[in-house]
Protein backbone atom coordinates (compact mmCIF):
# COMPACT_ATOMS: atom_id res chain seq x y z
CA UNK A 1 0.00 0.00 0.00
CA UNK A 2 1.17 3.43 -0.78
CA UNK A 3 2.72 5.10 2.00
CA UNK A 4 1.47 8.18 4.20
CA UNK A 5 2.96 11.45 3.21
CA UNK A 6 4.84 12.58 6.29
CA UNK A 7 3.88 16.06 7.99
CA UNK A 8 5.73 17.84 10.68
CA UNK A 9 3.73 19.14 13.17
CA UNK A 10 5.89 22.31 14.10
CA UNK A 11 5.47 21.52 17.53
CA UNK A 12 8.26 21.34 20.38
CA UNK A 13 8.60 17.85 22.82
CA UNK A 14 9.33 18.47 26.37
CA UNK A 15 11.78 15.07 26.59
CA UNK A 16 12.94 15.83 22.60
CA UNK A 17 15.18 18.76 20.66
CA UNK A 18 14.08 19.59 17.28
CA UNK A 19 16.53 19.10 14.58
CA UNK A 20 16.03 22.24 13.42
CA UNK A 21 16.65 23.50 16.61
CA UNK A 22 20.29 22.05 17.06
CA UNK A 23 21.67 21.86 13.54
CA UNK A 24 23.01 24.43 11.40
CA UNK A 25 19.92 25.15 8.71
CA UNK A 26 22.72 26.80 6.58
CA UNK A 27 24.48 23.63 6.06
CA UNK A 28 24.66 22.34 2.11
CA UNK A 29 22.69 19.13 3.09
CA UNK A 30 19.97 20.86 4.56
CA UNK A 31 19.50 23.62 1.46
CA UNK A 32 19.99 20.65 -0.85
CA UNK A 33 16.72 18.62 1.18
CA UNK A 34 15.22 22.10 0.43
CA UNK A 35 15.70 22.20 -3.50
CA UNK A 36 14.39 18.22 -3.85
CA UNK A 37 10.81 18.44 -4.98
CA UNK A 38 9.92 15.41 -2.77
CA UNK A 39 6.29 15.39 -3.60
CA UNK A 40 6.97 15.17 -7.32
CA UNK A 41 9.08 12.38 -6.62
CA UNK A 42 6.22 10.50 -3.98
CA UNK A 43 3.71 10.90 -6.73
CA UNK A 44 5.84 9.32 -9.31
CA UNK A 45 6.21 6.21 -7.67
CA UNK A 46 2.92 6.12 -6.40
CA UNK A 47 1.82 3.41 -9.17
CA UNK A 48 4.32 1.22 -8.04
CA UNK A 49 2.56 0.76 -5.01
CA UNK A 50 -0.83 -1.62 -4.66
CA UNK A 51 -3.93 -0.73 -3.18
CA UNK A 52 -3.87 -3.71 -0.57
CA UNK A 53 -2.40 -4.37 2.42
CA UNK A 54 -0.53 -2.25 4.81
CA UNK A 55 0.98 1.18 4.59
CA UNK A 56 4.58 1.28 3.20
CA UNK A 57 7.69 3.17 4.54
CA UNK A 58 7.91 6.76 3.74
CA UNK A 59 9.01 7.75 0.20
CA UNK A 60 11.44 10.23 1.43
CA UNK A 61 12.66 8.40 3.80
CA UNK A 62 13.88 5.55 2.01
CA UNK A 63 14.85 7.84 -1.38
CA UNK A 64 16.50 9.76 1.02
CA UNK A 65 18.69 7.30 2.57
CA UNK A 66 19.50 5.66 -1.42
CA UNK A 67 21.44 9.38 -2.02
CA UNK A 68 22.85 9.69 0.75
CA UNK A 69 24.18 6.35 0.44
CA UNK A 70 25.61 7.22 -3.37
CA UNK A 71 26.44 10.87 -2.42
CA UNK A 72 29.37 9.40 0.23
CA UNK A 73 30.19 6.70 -1.43
CA UNK A 74 28.83 4.32 1.58
CA UNK A 75 27.20 0.82 1.98
CA UNK A 76 23.39 -0.08 3.05
CA UNK A 77 25.14 -0.81 6.45
CA UNK A 78 27.08 1.94 6.47
CA UNK A 79 24.63 4.56 5.43
CA UNK A 80 22.35 3.02 8.17
CA UNK A 81 24.78 3.62 11.00
CA UNK A 82 25.26 6.70 9.80
CA UNK A 83 22.28 7.69 10.02
CA UNK A 84 21.54 6.91 13.49
CA UNK A 85 24.24 9.74 14.85
CA UNK A 86 24.32 12.11 12.32
CA UNK A 87 21.39 14.32 12.59
CA UNK A 88 21.96 15.96 8.86
CA UNK A 89 21.17 12.61 7.54
CA UNK A 90 17.93 12.68 9.59
CA UNK A 91 16.95 15.67 8.84
CA UNK A 92 17.41 15.03 4.72
CA UNK A 93 15.27 11.90 5.40
CA UNK A 94 12.49 14.22 6.66
CA UNK A 95 12.59 13.44 10.61
CA UNK A 96 11.76 16.05 12.56
CA UNK A 97 13.06 15.30 16.15
CA UNK A 98 16.51 13.43 16.49
CA UNK A 99 16.01 9.25 16.62
CA UNK A 100 18.12 6.92 18.80
CA UNK A 101 17.61 4.24 16.91
CA UNK A 102 16.97 3.18 13.19
CA UNK A 103 13.39 2.67 12.41
CA UNK A 104 13.64 0.17 9.89
CA UNK A 105 15.97 -3.09 8.23
CA UNK A 106 18.26 -2.78 6.08
CA UNK A 107 17.12 -4.84 3.77
CA UNK A 108 14.45 -2.53 2.97
CA UNK A 109 17.26 -0.75 0.95
CA UNK A 110 17.64 -3.80 -1.28
CA UNK A 111 13.89 -4.11 -1.57
CA UNK A 112 13.44 -0.24 -2.74
CA UNK A 113 16.03 -0.61 -5.09
CA UNK A 114 14.36 -3.54 -6.71
CA UNK A 115 11.14 -1.80 -6.51
CA UNK A 116 12.26 1.08 -8.25
CA UNK A 117 13.90 -0.57 -11.40
CA UNK A 118 13.20 2.08 -14.14
CA UNK A 119 12.08 4.79 -12.44
CA UNK A 120 15.65 5.59 -11.10
CA UNK A 121 16.13 7.65 -14.39
CA UNK A 122 13.71 10.28 -12.31
CA UNK A 123 16.20 10.64 -9.57
CA UNK A 124 18.59 11.39 -12.63
CA UNK A 125 16.35 13.87 -13.89
CA UNK A 126 15.02 15.55 -10.54
CA UNK A 127 19.34 15.93 -9.81
CA UNK A 128 19.24 17.79 -13.21
CA UNK A 129 16.72 20.28 -12.60
CA UNK A 130 17.96 20.84 -8.62
CA UNK A 131 21.47 21.75 -10.70
CA UNK A 132 19.35 24.27 -13.02
CA UNK A 133 17.95 25.84 -9.87
CA UNK A 134 20.72 25.93 -7.85
CA UNK A 135 22.29 27.77 -11.02
CA UNK A 136 25.07 25.01 -10.99
CA UNK A 137 23.93 23.84 -14.18
CA UNK A 138 22.89 26.21 -17.12
CA UNK A 139 20.73 25.31 -20.53
CA UNK A 140 23.07 25.80 -22.58
CA UNK A 141 25.53 23.53 -21.23
CA UNK A 142 23.07 20.56 -22.17
CA UNK A 143 23.26 21.21 -26.26
CA UNK A 144 26.79 19.61 -26.60
CA UNK A 145 28.06 16.73 -24.43
CA UNK A 146 30.28 13.75 -24.73
CA UNK A 147 30.00 10.69 -24.77
CA UNK A 148 31.77 7.51 -23.71
CA UNK A 149 32.03 3.84 -22.28
CA UNK A 150 33.39 2.08 -19.53
CA UNK A 151 33.43 -1.06 -17.76
CA UNK A 152 31.30 -1.73 -14.33
CA UNK A 153 32.94 -4.11 -13.22
CA UNK A 154 31.22 -7.22 -11.00
CA UNK A 155 32.71 -8.29 -7.34
CA UNK A 156 33.82 -11.60 -8.40
CA UNK A 157 37.46 -13.31 -8.73
CA UNK A 158 39.63 -13.73 -11.58
CA UNK A 159 37.82 -16.28 -13.46
CA UNK A 160 40.40 -19.03 -13.58
CA UNK A 161 39.60 -22.27 -14.68
CA UNK A 162 40.34 -24.11 -11.55
CA UNK A 163 38.65 -21.20 -9.46
CA UNK A 164 35.50 -22.16 -11.45
CA UNK A 165 35.41 -25.40 -10.84
CA UNK A 166 35.93 -25.10 -7.37
CA UNK A 167 33.27 -22.80 -6.97
CA UNK A 168 31.02 -25.00 -8.51
CA UNK A 169 31.60 -27.76 -6.66
CA UNK A 170 31.65 -25.44 -3.44
CA UNK A 171 27.93 -24.02 -4.90
CA UNK A 172 26.50 -27.75 -5.42
CA UNK A 173 27.71 -29.16 -2.15
CA UNK A 174 25.91 -25.74 -0.19
CA UNK A 175 22.99 -26.78 -2.30
CA UNK A 176 22.73 -30.22 -1.39
CA UNK A 177 23.23 -29.33 2.16
CA UNK A 178 19.98 -27.20 2.02
CA UNK A 179 17.87 -28.69 0.65
CA UNK A 180 18.36 -31.96 2.26
CA UNK A 181 20.43 -34.55 -0.21
CA UNK A 182 22.76 -36.79 1.10
CA UNK A 183 25.90 -37.53 -1.52
CA UNK A 184 28.39 -40.18 -1.51
CA UNK A 185 31.22 -37.80 -0.93
CA UNK A 186 31.35 -33.74 -1.15
CA UNK A 187 35.15 -33.75 -2.85
CA UNK A 188 35.62 -30.51 -0.70
CA UNK A 189 39.15 -31.22 0.72
CA UNK A 190 40.30 -32.61 -2.45
CA UNK A 191 39.12 -30.01 -4.44
CA UNK A 192 40.42 -27.42 -2.29
CA UNK A 193 43.88 -29.01 -2.65
CA UNK A 194 43.85 -29.49 -6.68
CA UNK A 195 42.70 -25.34 -7.05
CA UNK A 196 45.33 -24.39 -4.56
CA UNK A 197 47.92 -26.80 -6.31
CA UNK A 198 46.56 -25.45 -10.16
CA UNK A 199 47.68 -21.51 -9.04
CA UNK A 200 50.85 -22.35 -8.08
CA UNK A 201 51.69 -24.86 -11.17
CA UNK A 202 50.32 -22.37 -13.69
CA UNK A 203 52.63 -19.79 -11.63
CA UNK A 204 55.37 -21.59 -12.16
CA UNK A 205 54.61 -22.40 -16.02
CA UNK A 206 54.64 -26.17 -15.03
CA UNK A 207 51.57 -26.57 -17.36
CA UNK A 208 51.72 -30.18 -17.77
CA UNK A 209 50.88 -30.44 -13.82
CA UNK A 210 48.88 -27.61 -14.37
CA UNK A 211 46.09 -29.87 -16.73
CA UNK A 212 46.31 -32.73 -14.10
CA UNK A 213 44.71 -30.62 -11.36
CA UNK A 214 42.24 -29.26 -13.77
CA UNK A 215 41.49 -33.21 -14.93
CA UNK A 216 40.95 -34.06 -10.99
CA UNK A 217 38.73 -30.74 -10.76
CA UNK A 218 36.54 -31.69 -14.02
CA UNK A 219 36.69 -35.43 -12.88
CA UNK A 220 34.83 -34.03 -9.16
CA UNK A 221 32.95 -31.85 -10.47
CA UNK A 222 31.13 -34.64 -13.11
CA UNK A 223 30.73 -36.95 -10.02
CA UNK A 224 28.78 -34.81 -7.98
CA UNK A 225 26.77 -33.73 -11.22
CA UNK A 226 25.85 -37.34 -12.01
CA UNK A 227 25.27 -38.09 -8.24
CA UNK A 228 22.56 -35.16 -7.64
CA UNK A 229 20.68 -35.86 -10.52
CA UNK A 230 20.25 -39.79 -9.42
CA UNK A 231 18.82 -38.30 -5.80
CA UNK A 232 16.46 -36.05 -7.19
CA UNK A 233 15.15 -37.96 -9.96
CA UNK A 234 11.41 -38.60 -9.52
CA UNK A 235 11.23 -35.42 -7.23
CA UNK A 236 9.51 -31.97 -9.13
CA UNK A 237 10.56 -29.96 -6.56
CA UNK A 238 14.16 -30.66 -6.28
CA UNK A 239 14.76 -30.90 -9.73
CA UNK A 240 13.00 -27.08 -9.98
CA UNK A 241 15.81 -25.76 -7.32
CA UNK A 242 18.90 -27.68 -9.06
CA UNK A 243 18.01 -27.28 -12.36
CA UNK A 244 19.95 -23.83 -12.84
CA UNK A 245 22.80 -24.54 -11.06
CA UNK A 246 23.36 -28.17 -12.06
CA UNK A 247 23.35 -26.09 -16.16
CA UNK A 248 25.59 -23.65 -14.82
CA UNK A 249 27.93 -26.37 -13.54
CA UNK A 250 27.66 -28.18 -16.66
CA UNK A 251 28.74 -25.35 -18.27
CA UNK A 252 31.71 -24.85 -16.34
CA UNK A 253 32.78 -28.24 -17.01
CA UNK A 254 33.02 -28.10 -20.41
CA UNK A 255 34.26 -24.90 -20.99
CA UNK A 256 37.55 -24.93 -22.69
CA UNK A 257 40.28 -22.27 -22.40
CA UNK A 258 40.60 -21.45 -25.66
CA UNK A 259 36.96 -21.55 -26.84
CA UNK A 260 34.77 -19.10 -29.03
CA UNK A 261 32.03 -18.29 -27.91
CA UNK A 262 29.32 -17.65 -24.75
CA UNK A 263 31.42 -18.66 -21.88
CA UNK A 264 30.75 -18.68 -18.22
CA UNK A 265 32.67 -16.42 -16.14
CA UNK A 266 31.20 -17.10 -12.29
CA UNK A 267 28.99 -19.38 -11.03
CA UNK A 268 26.85 -17.02 -8.37
CA UNK A 269 26.77 -14.03 -11.51
CA UNK A 270 26.20 -15.64 -14.59
CA UNK A 271 25.44 -12.09 -16.16
CA UNK A 272 29.12 -11.33 -16.11
CA UNK A 273 31.15 -11.04 -19.25
CA UNK A 274 34.33 -10.79 -20.64
CA UNK A 275 35.23 -6.96 -21.90
CA UNK A 276 38.34 -6.00 -23.09
CA UNK A 277 38.77 -2.15 -23.57
CA UNK A 278 42.48 -2.38 -24.65
CA UNK A 279 43.80 -0.76 -21.34
CA UNK A 280 47.84 -2.20 -20.76
CA UNK A 281 47.18 -2.63 -17.18
CA UNK A 282 43.85 -4.59 -17.26
CA UNK A 283 43.53 -6.06 -21.02
CA UNK A 284 40.12 -7.75 -20.11
CA UNK A 285 38.01 -6.89 -17.42
CA UNK A 286 34.45 -8.85 -15.79
CA UNK A 287 31.55 -7.21 -15.57
CA UNK A 288 29.05 -5.07 -18.19
CA UNK A 289 29.21 -2.03 -20.43
CA UNK A 290 27.94 1.63 -18.99
CA UNK A 291 27.41 4.46 -21.13
CA UNK A 292 28.05 7.70 -19.79
CA UNK A 293 26.98 11.50 -21.34
CA UNK A 294 28.72 14.90 -19.69
CA UNK A 295 28.54 18.52 -20.77
CA UNK A 296 30.96 18.98 -23.07
CA UNK A 297 31.79 22.77 -21.47
CA UNK A 298 32.22 22.81 -17.67
CA UNK A 299 28.93 24.71 -16.20
CA UNK A 300 29.36 26.71 -13.06
CA UNK A 301 28.93 23.65 -10.65
CA UNK A 302 31.00 21.48 -13.33
CA UNK A 303 30.69 18.48 -15.47
CA UNK A 304 27.81 16.38 -14.80
CA UNK A 305 26.29 13.09 -15.49
CA UNK A 306 23.56 13.62 -17.73
CA UNK A 307 22.44 10.19 -18.33
CA UNK A 308 24.00 7.02 -17.46
CA UNK A 309 22.86 3.43 -18.96
CA UNK A 310 23.93 -0.02 -18.17
CA UNK A 311 24.68 -2.13 -21.62
CA UNK A 312 24.28 -5.75 -21.33
CA UNK A 313 25.98 -8.19 -23.92
CA UNK A 314 28.27 -5.98 -24.87
CA UNK A 315 27.55 -4.43 -28.06
CA UNK A 316 29.61 -2.11 -30.28
CA UNK A 317 30.00 1.35 -28.61
CA UNK A 318 29.06 2.81 -32.62
CA UNK A 319 25.87 0.89 -32.74
CA UNK A 320 24.36 2.11 -29.18
CA UNK A 321 25.31 6.34 -29.63
CA UNK A 322 21.76 6.86 -31.80
CA UNK A 323 19.77 5.77 -28.75
CA UNK A 324 22.21 7.49 -26.20
CA UNK A 325 21.64 10.49 -27.68
CA UNK A 326 17.36 10.31 -27.57
CA UNK A 327 17.64 8.76 -23.98
CA UNK A 328 19.70 11.77 -23.14
CA UNK A 329 17.56 14.52 -24.75
CA UNK A 330 14.19 12.84 -22.94
CA UNK A 331 16.01 12.93 -20.14
CA UNK A 332 16.73 16.79 -20.39
CA UNK A 333 14.59 17.91 -22.42
CA UNK A 334 16.96 20.12 -24.36
CA UNK A 335 18.04 18.72 -27.79
CA UNK A 336 21.31 18.15 -28.75
CA UNK A 337 23.38 20.03 -31.36
CA UNK A 338 26.71 18.35 -31.15
CA UNK A 339 28.60 15.03 -29.58
CA UNK A 340 31.64 14.24 -29.23
CA UNK A 341 33.07 11.12 -29.29
CA UNK A 342 36.12 8.65 -29.35
CA UNK A 343 37.92 6.45 -31.90
CA UNK A 344 35.27 3.64 -30.56
CA UNK A 345 32.28 5.18 -31.94
CA UNK A 346 33.53 4.81 -36.10
CA UNK A 347 30.58 3.88 -37.94
CA UNK A 348 28.55 4.92 -35.14
CA UNK A 349 24.20 4.92 -36.18
CA UNK A 350 23.29 8.55 -34.79
CA UNK A 351 20.91 10.03 -36.25
CA UNK A 352 22.33 12.89 -37.51
CA UNK A 353 26.26 11.87 -38.61
CA UNK A 354 27.53 15.85 -39.03
CA UNK A 355 26.68 16.40 -35.26
CA UNK A 356 28.79 13.72 -34.23
CA UNK A 357 32.64 14.45 -33.77
CA UNK A 358 35.53 11.75 -33.62
CA UNK A 359 38.55 12.12 -31.46
CA UNK A 360 41.61 12.71 -34.29
CA UNK A 361 38.59 14.02 -36.91
CA UNK A 362 40.04 16.97 -39.40
CA UNK A 363 37.47 17.65 -41.60
CA UNK A 364 34.77 19.82 -40.05
CA UNK A 365 37.43 21.17 -37.23
CA UNK A 366 37.46 24.33 -37.03
CA UNK A 367 37.19 26.78 -34.19
CA UNK A 368 34.86 26.15 -31.43
CA UNK A 369 34.63 22.71 -32.66
CA UNK A 370 38.41 22.09 -31.95
CA UNK A 371 38.37 23.50 -28.64
CA UNK A 372 35.55 21.55 -27.76
CA UNK A 373 36.76 18.11 -29.21
CA UNK A 374 39.94 18.58 -27.53
CA UNK A 375 37.94 18.39 -24.34
CA UNK A 376 36.41 15.07 -24.76
CA UNK A 377 38.78 13.69 -22.86
CA UNK A 378 37.86 15.79 -19.73
CA UNK A 379 34.78 12.89 -19.36
CA UNK A 380 37.53 9.70 -18.30
CA UNK A 381 38.27 12.14 -14.46
CA UNK A 382 34.20 12.16 -14.46
CA UNK A 383 34.39 8.57 -15.16
CA UNK A 384 37.04 7.63 -12.58
CA UNK A 385 35.36 9.93 -10.23
CA UNK A 386 31.91 7.54 -10.51
CA UNK A 387 34.24 4.79 -9.53
CA UNK A 388 36.48 6.20 -6.55
CA UNK A 389 34.12 8.39 -4.92
CA UNK A 390 30.77 6.38 -6.17
CA UNK A 391 29.89 2.62 -6.72
CA UNK A 392 30.63 2.32 -10.40
CA UNK A 393 34.18 0.79 -9.63
CA UNK A 394 32.55 -2.55 -8.44
CA UNK A 395 28.93 -3.75 -8.50
CA UNK A 396 27.87 -5.66 -5.53
CA UNK A 397 24.30 -5.56 -6.86
CA UNK A 398 23.27 -9.08 -7.80
CA UNK A 399 22.13 -9.69 -11.42
CA UNK A 400 21.84 -7.46 -14.52
CA UNK A 401 18.90 -5.21 -12.71
CA UNK A 402 21.14 -4.92 -10.13
CA UNK A 403 24.06 -3.68 -12.55
CA UNK A 404 21.81 -1.10 -14.42
CA UNK A 405 20.79 0.09 -10.87
CA UNK A 406 24.24 0.93 -9.74
CA UNK A 407 25.08 2.86 -13.09
CA UNK A 408 22.35 4.94 -12.63
CA UNK A 409 22.40 5.82 -8.97
CA UNK A 410 26.51 6.15 -9.73
CA UNK A 411 25.46 9.17 -11.55
CA UNK A 412 22.80 10.58 -9.19
CA UNK A 413 25.92 10.18 -6.45
CA UNK A 414 27.83 12.14 -8.44
CA UNK A 415 25.65 14.75 -9.33
CA UNK A 416 24.36 15.35 -5.80
CA UNK A 417 28.44 15.76 -4.76
CA UNK A 418 28.48 18.33 -7.54
CA UNK A 419 25.43 20.35 -6.08
CA UNK A 420 26.73 20.08 -2.82
CA UNK A 421 30.01 21.21 -3.74
CA UNK A 422 28.53 24.21 -5.42
CA UNK A 423 26.06 25.38 -2.96
CA UNK A 424 29.77 24.56 -0.34
CA UNK A 425 31.32 27.29 -2.27
CA UNK A 426 28.43 29.68 -3.08
CA UNK A 427 27.85 29.77 0.95
CA UNK A 428 31.97 30.74 1.20
CA UNK A 429 31.53 33.55 -1.07
CA UNK A 430 28.36 34.83 0.62
CA UNK A 431 30.16 34.85 4.21
CA UNK A 432 32.97 36.34 2.53
CA UNK A 433 31.10 38.99 0.90
CA UNK A 434 29.40 39.90 4.03
CA UNK A 435 32.64 39.60 5.94
CA UNK A 436 33.98 42.77 3.39
CA UNK A 437 30.86 44.34 4.03
CA UNK A 438 31.24 44.27 7.71
CA UNK A 439 34.81 45.54 8.09
CA UNK A 440 35.56 47.73 5.22
CA UNK A 441 33.54 50.20 6.52
CA UNK A 442 35.08 50.13 9.88
CA UNK A 443 38.86 50.45 8.28
CA UNK A 444 37.53 53.33 6.32
CA UNK A 445 36.37 54.82 9.41
CA UNK A 446 39.41 54.55 11.23
CA UNK A 447 41.57 55.89 8.38
CA UNK A 448 39.22 58.97 8.25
Amino acid sequence: MRPKKHKTTGSNDLFRARLDQIINMKHELVLLAGKIDWDWIDGEIAPLYSENGRPGIETRFMIGLLLLKHIYGLSDEGVCERWVHDPYFQFFTGEEFFQHAFPHERSDLSHWRKRLGDKLELLLAESLRVAHEAGALRGQDLKRVTVDTTVQPKAITFPTDAKLLHAAIKGLNRLARRHGVRLRQSYSRVAKAAAMMAGRYAHAKQFRRHQRQLRILRSRLGRIIRDIRRKIEGQPALEQAFALPLGRATQIRSQQQRQRGWKLYSFHAPEVECIGKGKAAAPYEFGVKASIVTNNRRAPGGLFVLHARAMPDNPYDGHTLRDVIDRTETLTGCPIERAYVDKGYRGHDAQNPRRVFISGQKRGVFGVIKRELRRRSAIEPIIGHLKAEGHLGRCYLKGRAGDAANVVLSAIGHNFRRILAWLREFLCLFLVQLWHTLVWPEQLNSAS
